[in-house]
């Protein structure tokens, strides 16, 4: 399941936009499932235009209560980059006037390390994994620097940090310090934001991402 709908502001112009713009493509993954397993859902689901000057952009989604915020800075291409295999919206529907490509969006892919009954061990230190990524169109994506995870127990009233540690390009470990069980009755929380190379940030909550045994 995807989302087709979210809310976007420009947080420098506020003013009208000008007549000279392009098309933007976002591919929205922000349902709790998709979130929780890893799993990936391509396509584009939002189109939406942008004014050609260079401005930093914020972009909200929410879908079953996890909420994620981008932000990122986008100009007009000088040229548009959509391989043939997966065209832009617009390009599909014969109503594309300008040059189109995808934003950078940093998504984020999680292995959580889970039971099968997808709980994780009370009291003790646990591991999981957070993959950083972009939509497949984007040929020149920035790189993952920085990754904060923070873990909540008590259903996002306090957040405690987790131990992040570098695994590879995009990829980072996290340990979380568990509490008992009867701690955590409302499972755990977790809060992530990473920045990128180019200054692009994402920002997002899962108010429960699983449970303790």
């Amino acid at each position: 399941m995807t989302v087709d709908t979210g809310k976007e502001t420009n947080a420098m112009n506020t003013s009208v936009p000008s007549s000279r713009r392009r098309k933007g493509t976002v591919a929205a993954l922000v349902t709790a499932a998709v979130f929780a397993l890893g799993c990936s859902v391509g396509g584009d689901v939002v189109g939406y235009d942008l004014p050609a000057e260079s401005a930093r952009y914020t972009f909200e989604a929410e879908t079953n209560g996890v909420r994620t915020v981008w932000e990122y800075t986008s100009a007009k291409p000088t040229e548009g980059d959509s391989p043939e295999l997966q065209p832009c919206m617009g390009d599909v529907l014969g109503n594309n006037e300008a040059t189109c490509r995808p934003e950078p969006l940093i998504f984020l892919r999680y292995d959580l390390g889970l039971a099968l009954d997808n709980t994780a061990r009370a009291g003790r230190a646990h591991q999981i994994t957070v993959v950083g990524y972009y939509q497949e169109r984007l040929t020149a994506p920035p790189t993952v620097t920085t990754l904060r995870v923070e873990a909540s127990f008590d259903g996002g009233q306090t957040w405690h940090p987790a131990t992040t540690r570098t695994a590879g390009r995009n990829t980072f470990t996290a340990e979380i310090k568990h509490p008992d069980r009867e701690q955590a009755a409302e499972g755990v929380g977790l809060r992530i934001a990473a920045t990128d190379s180019g200054g692009n940030t994402v920002k997002q909550t899962l108010p429960t991402a699983y449970r303790l045994r």
